[in-house]
């Protein structure tokens, strides 16, 4: 019900914002973390993957999307991994020709995309079974998410490990912290940043608690966060006729 309007139609807004904070593949999810912790040594290469990552996305649950009531069900992950798969084509050959050296840096990451359990995780759950509008914003959503963590936790171990942002010299006379540039201090990184979401999600989640929870016996539980507590109050108000 909180995916709903008075209307009945999806929270089209809850659908986009889901994956930037609340449902963020990388920080909440957790998955696709072996591509992410890799590439995020400078901050060019965290944007680089993150913005293929999206392309693939999007155009993979929008093409899905569109297909799905086409698609026999005994054979929808082998018709998944094609269409994932030529778009990784397209995104891989797009950065050879036009980006040869971001391409040459990120290396493997890109063909891998095919396997990001992110991609197959969208198109499964949530492509194979919305309509085309909701799965561009799900894909714009989910493709940000992972977008701005892999340039915040680049951002940080290019500044820290070598003393620039996007390859030019912030601080002169830095001495770099060889401990942000290699995979232990990704994943400190990282960590920092789950925990920051953690503290932001906790914060938004007690400022909607306080505002619909008035007369809930638990305030701040989940039914309360996600708006199904209003339907149980709602229907725990009308009598109980097999009393």
């Amino acid at each position: 019900m909180s995916r709903k309007n008075k209307a009945g139609s999806p929270n089209l807004v809850r659908i986009f914002t889901n994956g930037i904070f609340r449902d963020n593949p990388l920080l909440v999810l957790m998955i696709g973390l072996c591509s992410a912790l890799a590439v995020t040594t400078e901050v060019v290469n965290g944007i680089g993957m993150g913005l293929s990552m999206t392309f693939v996305l999007l155009m993979s649950e929008l093409v899905i999307s569109s297909f799905r009531k086409l698609i026999p069900n005994s054979i929808r992950i082998p018709i998944f991994i094609i269409v994932i798969a030529a778009f990784t084509t397209v995104i891989d050959y797009i950065l050879k020709a036009y980006f040869p050296d971001l391409s040459e840096s990120l290396g493997v990451f890109i063909p891998l995309i095919v396997v990001n359990c992110i991609i197959m995780g969208r198109v499964e759950s949530f492509s194979s079974k919305q309509p085309p509008l909701h799965v561009i914003l799900d894909a714009l959503g989910m493709g940000l998410g992972y977008t701005w963590v892999l340039a915040g936790i680049a951002l940080i171990r290019e500044l820290l490990g070598n003393g620039t942002i996007l390859g030019f010299e912030i601080i002169k006379g830095y001495e770099p912290i060889l401990f942000f540039t290699l995979p232990p201090g990704g994943f400190f990184v990282f960590a920092l940043f789950i925990a920051l979401n953690l503290a932001l999600n906790k914060r938004l989640s007690s400022d909607q608690s306080g505002s619909d929870c008035t007369s809930c016996p638990a305030p701040g539980c989940l039914g309360c966060i996600t708006g199904e507590r209003q339907v149980d109050r709602a229907s725990s108000s009308k009598p109980r006729e097999d009393l």
